[in-house]
Formats: C-alpha cells, structure tokens, sequence
C-alpha cells in the first residue's frame, strides 16, 4: 500500500452535480461535468478509462469500461464553496464556519482606514465580474490612478490594477497590507491581485496574479507530509491557498499548460512526498465566464496531456485527481457551485472500481496521508485498506 510519491492535481472547479444542501446555497441544478459534456469539444477517453463516468451520480458514458482507477465522489462538509475552503478540507481541516462575504462592499470605514494605508484612492467596491469591472472602472483608474476594488459571491477581497499605474510589486504590497488588515470578522478566504493591461475597451487581465490567503488554522496534510521529512512541492496557486505553510518548494504557474509541465518536469525532480498542483484556468477562464466550449477544449487538452503523463509513473507512484467546487458555465451564476467532486486514485495494486459517496472532501486527504505513510489525527476517513490489494 505504501507509496513513494504522491502525484495530486486539482482541476480547480470540476464539480460532478449538485449536493443534497445545494438549494441552501442558491445552486439547485449545478452541475459542471453534465454541462460541459454537451460541447462538441468534449474528449476525455483517458478520463473515462480511469472511471469518470463510473462515479456515482455521473450519467455513463457509452461504451464505458470497467475503471482502470479506484473512484468515488465527495461532498464538502464545510460550510462554504470557495477555493480556499475546499483545498483545506481536501487536506484534512473540515471549516465549521463560513469565511465571510461581502455582498454590499466592504464597511466604509475600513476602506477609509485601507486607502490611508496604501496612499490611494479606492474604486467600486462592490460584488463584480472580474472582466466587467476593468471595462466600467478601468478608465477612472488610469485618470486617477485609485485602486479597483471589488468582490463576489466567494470570501474574497480583489484589488484590480492597470500595470502601467500600480507596478506588479507594489499591488502585491498593497495586497499583502489589505491581508494584514482583513482579520476577525473581516478575514476574508484570499485576497487577490489582479493585475490589468491595455486601453479603454481593450482591457486584458495578465497572468500576474497573484492570491494571499488566510493561515489555515489548523494542521493540514501538507504540514504532517512535510513535518515527517518528505518533500511537499506545490504547483500552481496551492502556495497561496495555504499561504505557504507545510510547504518546501513551489512553483507559480500562469495558467493549466504551465502547471501541467511543472507536473511533468516533478517526474524527475523529487523522490518521496506529495506533489500538489491546482490547474486553474477551469474556474478562472471559464467557469465563471460561463464559457462552456473553452471549458471543454481545457479538459479535453488536460485529457491530452493525461496520456502523456500515465506512462511516466513509476510502480511505487500514486496518481490522484480531485476537485475543490464546481463552477457550472451553464447557470445564470457565475460564481462556485455546491456540488460533489470527483476522486480518482491511479497507480499499481489500486482495486479498481467505484466506491460510492464520501461525506467530506477530507477523505481524499486521509487517503494520501495513509498512502504516504505518515500518520495524522486530521478529519477525515481512509480508504487506503480498502482500495489497495495490500491492505
């Protein structure tokens, strides 16, 4: 059962259908997998042999073979359906209480107390598309050079900025100090630089951004991997996600096709431990711009990449995918959705198969720790003895 390596990847956003208490957060119907199955763009054969659509509650494919994978669907047991949230719960530390939101803005004294801090005007500061309010607020941010600030549905705080105004640095100082500002009752999930180029009508967002996370508070998987001596390299934004913390190398990445190379190149980069990457652009690109062919063009080129990657892992690797949330592009919504994700657990001795419904995203976690060897009292079931020949 004992695994050298631990291959994980988050597809940030891929949710398998709504949960039971999906209507208490305002997401009856979602379900991302079933949307994004309907472009002509969708191709996962490598996804469907490992047992995607062996997943409870997930619609067969035709023709669909026994897995190739151990697979099951989680739902989220915290009281939330952001980023920040699902990762710490994925990892073992199950949120009792919502991160908060702001659907009216942040208070106007804090703002006050924010734009003193940093020397700048504020813009917005309301609940936004992220492309939406670059083009209504870009120009009055380059005449005056104050900040955009805006927010969602999710416990997030985004400062938006044309690079040419507020240079990549000195966002990133002015989120570090929001950070440092947004405590207690104000402590945001992440707060997030978004960085800006172009003219007036022409606005692109860059791939500069950058997320500044809450401490998770409490051990996480990454601390009890990292603690026991093994390596913890982390792709993508999982840095930010849990603000560094149990982590001994990163790698920041612009987009999915940066951190699936990262993945790749990890091959041969470490030997013991656990290599956890967040492919972003799922939710970020096309989630919540309710993009449902760019999604499926990004799944099918992860899918792509997939067959590439399989033949490279070593008989004492493991390979999970997961996911944090969903992010149907077919909603009216488009924030996060509450919807149960998909496990997957590749490797050698895996006992093929389904194994039904787990009742928290920690199970996932569990699974590695005890795969990893590495003993922990985080939240969560394993099913390690039930999914390996040699348990």
């Amino acid at each position: 059962m004992r695994k050298n390596r631990v291959f994980w990847i988050v597809l940030d956003s891929f949710g398998i259908g709504e949960t039971p208490d999906a209507a208490d957060f305002g997401d009856q119907g979602s379900n991302t997998l079933g949307a994004v199955r309907k472009s002509p763009f969708f191709s996962v054969p490598n996804l469907q042999r490992l047992g995607l659509f062996s997943i409870d509650g997930v619609s067969p494919a035709s023709h669909c073979l026994s897995p190739h994978a151990a697979v099951f669907r989680a739902a989220e047991a915290s009281k939330g359906k952001d980023t920040t949230v699902g990762h710490w719960e994925l990892a073992g530390l199950v949120s009792g209480q919502p991160l908060p939101t702001f659907p009216q803005g942040f208070p106007s004294q804090w703002v006050k107390r924010f734009s003193s801090a940093v020397g700048r005007a504020i813009l917005c500061n309301l609940p936004y598309s992220g492309t939406q309010v670059i083009a209504d607020y870009g120009k009055q941010h380059q005449e005056t050079g104050g900040l955009i600030l805006y927010t969602s549905a999710d416990s997030v705080c985004q400062i938006a900025a044309h690079e040419q105004v507020v240079p990549i640095e000195e966002l990133y100082q002015i989120c570090e100090t929001a950070r440092k500002m947004l405590t207690g009752p104000l402590g945001v999930g992440r707060v997030i630089a978004r960085p800006f180029v172009g003219e007036e009508g022409r606005y692109v967002r860059t791939s500069n951004r950058r997320d500044f996370s809450l401490l998770p508070p409490g051990p996480t998987l990454l601390d009890v991997v990292s603690n026991a001596g093994k390596e913890v390299l982390a792709i993508g934004k999982i840095y930010d996600i849990f603000a560094g913390r149990g982590i001994t190398r990163w790698v920041h990445t612009s987009g999915n096709q940066e951190g699936m190379e990262a993945v790749m190149r990890a091959l041969s980069q470490f030997s013991s431990g656990l290599c956890f990457a967040n492919l972003v652009d799922f939710d970020m690109l096309y989630g919540h711009r309710n993009d449902r062919d760019g999604y499926a063009k990004a799944l099918s080129l992860f899918d792509n990449w997939l067959g590439d990657f399989l033949p490279e892992l070593l008989p004492t690797d493991l390979l999970v995918i997961s996911a944090d949330h969903g992010c149907d592009p077919d909603t009216p919504s488009t924030d996060h959705s509450r919807e149960y994700i998909p496990a997957i657990f590749y490797g050698k001795d895996i006992l093929t198969g389904s194994y039904g419904t787990r009742d928290t995203f920690a199970d996932v976690g569990k699974t590695i720790g005890d795969v990893l060897g590495v003993s922990n009292a985080l939240a969560g079931n394993s099913l390690a003895c039930s999914i390996f020949r040699e348990g």
